[in-house]
């Protein structure tokens, strides 16, 4: 199949497969002599993996790191679960941070009059916004960006996915 049926029947975009495919994530499939790929079965439920993986909101990263599991048939459920609890953890930390920003807009639109005045608690919390410096945060454990696991914060660039062979589903 073309790349707009493996999009279709994955619910991945043609743009995201070849990039997942530019960046390693998934292997380079088969092309036709004109050049365009051609997606077995195989690949598209590899794709349909990662599309659930990314639903839950696993980074790409992280998806290269259970791809490599779920390709690996000696792999430890036990390194599974961390990656799992891992993301339940980073999301658990996201929905805070959510929280907090909807407490203080609550609170800032509640001392808004809201009416034909020009003065405004929103526009001056927001003007009066103290700069920030740009500094990385390190994340921890089994979702820590490539760089940062081998070995330090990577010079600040990211690692690239090492690229993949033809996909091979254990059982």
């Amino acid at each position: 199949m073309n790349i707009g049926e493996a999009a279709s029947a994955s619910g991945v975009s043609a743009k995201m497969i070849r990039y997942y495919e530019s960046i390693g994530l998934i292997p380079a499939v088969t092309r036709t002599e004109a050049g365009y790929r051609v997606y077995s079965e195989r690949d598209v439920h590899m794709l349909r993996f990662i599309r659930r993986a990314r639903d839950l909101g696993f980074s790409v990263e992280g998806i290269g790191d259970l791809v490599g599991l779920w390709r690996d048939r000696s792999r430890r459920s036990g390194d599974v679960k961390r990656l799992a609890t891992a993301q339940v953890d980073d999301l658990r930390r996201k929905i805070r941070e959510l929280e907090e920003m909807a407490a203080t807009l609550e609170t800032l639109a509640a001392h808004c009059h809201g009416d034909h005045r020009p003065d405004c608690p929103i526009l001056h919390d927001l003007e009066a916004a103290a700069p920030v410096r740009a500094t990385p945060t390190k994340r921890s454990g089994a979702v820590a960006r490539r760089g940062e696991r081998h070995g330090g914060e990577g010079g600040g660039k990211k690692a690239a996915l090492r690229p993949i062979g033809r996909f091979e589903p254990a059982v």
